[in-house]
């Protein structure tokens, strides 16, 4: 009987697929993003609940979002309504901690910055890593459209729609293409985030801020007002954690070691076959 030769599977390129500016302006925002994130739910703790309009309603109703705590027959409750719709959320929204010591608040102590009620130091949190943020983004975007990173990788082409189907199809059945270039779903996603989520969250911050709506009233107008504006902030921070939520998913599902080493150091490894016409070795 003849001996069966076992090969080790082929193994596709090393390539440089992350820039320096590109791996350090993305653990920046990554770092920038969970402090801002956990200080704006102090902030909003401050009065949680969204509007609709130039200001929030005390003889008129145009709430979107609310998150209270009532009482009732069997005690205190976490409330939130939505859209007119109310829930119960205690235990999470409107009311948490143990029965012995509730806490009356709109988003539990874990997910805040402090922990405790304390807005002034939520908005020195909060501010420092807003503006931090748009150093960054500012510092991605020359660098990005210098080394071609914006047009390679982030603006979507009509070859890039027409593979849309496709790679739905390959995310759907986990089959992953390693590359140079980014997929048609992440060039979608990306661009989503970095042309329309971060410029809106940057925005309508801005908008918030008394001095700045003195010195750029038309912003007011733009968002339709400082409550519109507070609310789009809140709907935009909530689907940049549901774009990070999925990311890391992809990451996981995709090759946590491989994804992790592009973004630490640089160099991916390709899939088989994958010619590259910079930065190869084997």
């Amino acid at each position: 009987m003849a001996d069966v030769i076992e090969t080790a599977p082929t193994k596709g390129p090393l390539i440089y697929r992350q820039s320096i500016f590109t791996r350090v302006t993305h653990w920046v925002w990554a770092i920038c993003l969970f402090f801002l994130l956990l200080s704006g739910l102090q902030i909003f703790n401050a009065h949680p609940s969204l509007y609709i309009g130039q200001q929030s309603g005390f003889e008129f109703e145009n709430a979107v979002l609310e998150i209270y705590a009532v009482n009732t027959d069997d005690g205190p409750r976490g409330k939130t309504k939505l859209f007119g719709q109310e829930f119960d959320t205690s235990g999470v929204l409107g009311m948490s901690g143990t029965e012995q010591r509730p806490a009356f608040r709109g988003f539990p102590a874990a997910l805040t910055i402090p922990s405790f009620q304390d807005l002034a130091t939520g908005r020195v949190v909060h501010f420092f890593f807003a503006w931090t943020f748009v150093l960054t983004m500012f510092v991605w975007f020359m660098a990005s459209f210098i080394n071609g990173h914006i047009r390679r990788d982030i603006v979507v082409t009509p070859n890039d729609i027409r593979g849309v189907p496709k790679d739905i199809k390959d995310h759907a059945t986990l089959k992953f293409r390693h590359g140079r270039s980014y997929g048609p779903l992440q060039k979608l996603s990306y661009f989503g985030v970095f042309f329309i989520l971060f410029p809106l969250i940057i925005l309508t911050g801005l908008t918030m801020s008394p001095g700045i709506d003195s010195a750029w009233p038309w912003l007011l107008d733009v968002f339709g007002g400082r409550q519109t504006a507070r609310t789009i902030h809140f709907v935009v921070m909530t689907l940049l954690v549901a774009f990070f939520i999925i990311h890391i998913i992809m990451v996981v599902a995709a090759g946590p070691i491989n994804e992790l080493r592009s973004m630490i150091t640089g160099w991916y490894r390709a899939s088989p076959g994958t010619t590259t016409e910079e930065g190869e070795q084997p």
